[in-house]
């Protein structure tokens, strides 16, 4: 206002006073305030500004404003459509029912007819009373407190070996756990992660084709948001899937171009339907980028074979697809016959030349250190530009958590025989890899056992994925209510015994066919307890539903 106001009170004689030039120029900012007022969309939105009392006329205030308003409203409307889009059933509405449940339990215990939620509907091992692996615990105390390394005694509680590997890790961490680290991850840990891929694979690991990442869902997400330009880009995922790559596909507006597992088969991956779907895709104008491949598989707990594997790889090969493993289940395989072969190793031993990404993380395994959000990404046969791109996308989160760096590298290069911490290690990993063995086939057995109920083995991983043949008059009901028919059974299955599980939709599945998945991670002395509160509501269920 002053700007236009000013000069015309300075045209005035010189003979005026100045009060009066001072009360001339105040009525022209009171007449462009309420002009700028009656111009906002809102009237009153600007808290009141007072001029200065110098400035104005002895017996006037200047208020620009009279009311304050608050900020333009933000709701779920006018957000970006496809984080609204995006779904992630594993901690969709039955798990934050099962939140408002447990306080619920907290303020009256005898409000349910159960004494606790039982969370079966995620890979959180320690959650559900897992004991961590002493030898990264005790790494990890001394590297957050060094102080321990010069306690009298220490030889005492720390073995020898636990000692040396965290000396060499703060000797090649600068600043130590509480510092920045390179974006990549500390190059000491990421050699540590590399030696311990060679040896696992019997080929060499390049240190700079290393990501470590927060959790390999981490590595997704900057994988995504390179690969994805429009909803012409499309990437091959599994049906039934885990929900992170339909998230990332969402979120980053990307096309899922699914391929269907065959159930009936023990889910296997037929390489023929992949072969039929990207042609499908390609006939659409659809560009697809790459084939993600979850072994072992979540939800399904399937371990494929090493034919299937090189199947896998020639199709990649012929069609110029990008080859994604997702292998955080590695550690877990419990079939008899079938053992773990990483998909970078086949690629190497056919000496195929493809492009591939590889992610593994510290949240499962016999170790679940989900906690700690460690992971890496492997990023092999790709142009050097893209890697570029691909560091440039960490480095804008600057670097992973130092604890998970940490532990991603005990778990590539754990002890080995003649070191101090090896019985115990060995007895730990053992002891924990064979009950959840024998935890899975007590729940798939009991699944099995269910009417209308049929669940394929449990090969690896750490889920069952039963397939549910819900009564007629169920699903006509399901219509009625806003929800998916296997999601009302899985709320329904919550509400009477407080065990959480999550429902097919929220994986994919053949149309028509209704699904859950559970993990079989409660203790082994609470399995069985968990397998007959199942039993007793699926029966109650039936008989109430029974056409």
């Amino acid at each position: 206002f002053g700007m236009e106001a000013l000069p015309r009170a300075r045209a005035r004689s010189p003979s005026e006073s100045p009060t009066r030039t001072i009360s001339h120029f105040a009525r022209l900012a009171r007449r462009a305030a309420v002009a700028v007022e009656r111009a906002l969309p809102h009237p009153g939105s600007v808290a009141p500004f007072r001029a200065p009392q110098q400035c104005l006329h002895p017996k006037r205030e200047l208020t620009f404003f009279r009311e304050p308003r608050t900020m333009s409203t933000i709701t779920v409307d006018n957000i970006n459509a496809k984080v609204r889009e995006m779904q992630y059933a594993v901690r969709g509405a039955i798990v934050q029912r099962a939140g408002e449940i447990e306080d619920g339990l907290k303020a009256d215990p005898s409000k349910y007819p159960f004494d606790k939620v039982v969370y079966c509907n995620i890979g959180n091992p320690q959650s559900l009373g897992q004991k961590p692996i002493s030898f990264f615990r005790q790494v990890l105390a001394l590297c957050d407190y060094p102080d321990l390394l010069l306690a009298p005694g220490i030889e005492k509680t720390f073995p020898e070996d636990v000692r040396k590997i965290a000396k060499d890790i703060l000797d090649n961490t600068t600043g130590g756990t509480g510092a920045y680290s390179h974006s990549q991850g500390v190059a000491f840990m990421r050699k540590m992660v590399a030696a311990g891929i060679s040896d696992r694979d019997g080929h060499p690991c390049d240190v700079n084709d290393l990501w470590l990442t927060d959790g390999a869902s981490v590595g997704c997400h900057y994988l995504m948001k390179t690969l994805i330009t429009d909803e012409r880009d499309a990437v091959l995922t599994p049906i039934p899937q885990y929900p992170l790559y339909s998230a990332c596909l969402a979120l980053y507006g990307g096309t899922l171009l699914p391929y269907y597992l065959r159930e009936e088969q023990g889910w296997a991956l037929d390489v023929a339907e992949l072969k039929s779907q990207t042609d499908k895709a390609r006939g659409e104008g659809k560009n697809v980028r790459a084939l993600v491949i979850i072994n072992p598989g979540n939800p399904t707990g399937a371990a494929l074979g090493l034919d299937n594997q090189k199947e896998i790889v020639q199709f990649c090969k012929d069609e110029g697809i990008l080859l994604v493993a997702d292998e955080v289940y590695q550690e877990n395989v419990y079939a008899e016959g079938k053992s773990f072969t990483s998909f970078k190793k086949v690629v190497r031993d056919l000496g195929v030349d493809i492009p591939i990404v590889s992610l593994n993380s510290t949240s499962k395994g016999f170790f679940g250190e989900c906690g700690r959000r460690g992971g890496y990404m492997e990023v092999c046969g790709i142009d050097k530009g893209v890697a570029e791109q691909l560091y440039k996308l960490s480095s804008v989160g600057l670097c992973s958590n130092l604890a998970g760096q940490i532990v991603m590298a005990l778990v590539m290069k754990p002890p080995k025989e003649g070191d101090a911490s090896y019985p115990l290690y060995k007895q730990e990993k053992d002891d924990i890899l064979s009950s959840l063995k024998r935890r899975a086939v007590t729940l798939v057995n009991g699944l099995n056992a269910l009417e209308g109920v049929s669940c394929q083995e449990a090969e690896g991983a750490m889920y069952a994925f039963p397939k549910i043949d819900l009564p007629a008059k169920f699903l006509k009901e399901a219509e009625g209510s806003g929800m998916a028919p296997d999601a009302l059974y899985c709320m329904r299955l919550l509400e009477a015994t407080g065990i959480v599980v999550v429902p097919g939709s929220g994986f994919g599945q053949v149309e028509g066919t209704w699904h859950f998945r559970t993990t079989f991670l409660p203790a082994e002395a609470d399995i069985e307890g968990v397998v007959q509160k199942m039993t007793k509501f699926h029966g109650d269920f039936m008989d109430a539903y029974r056409n």
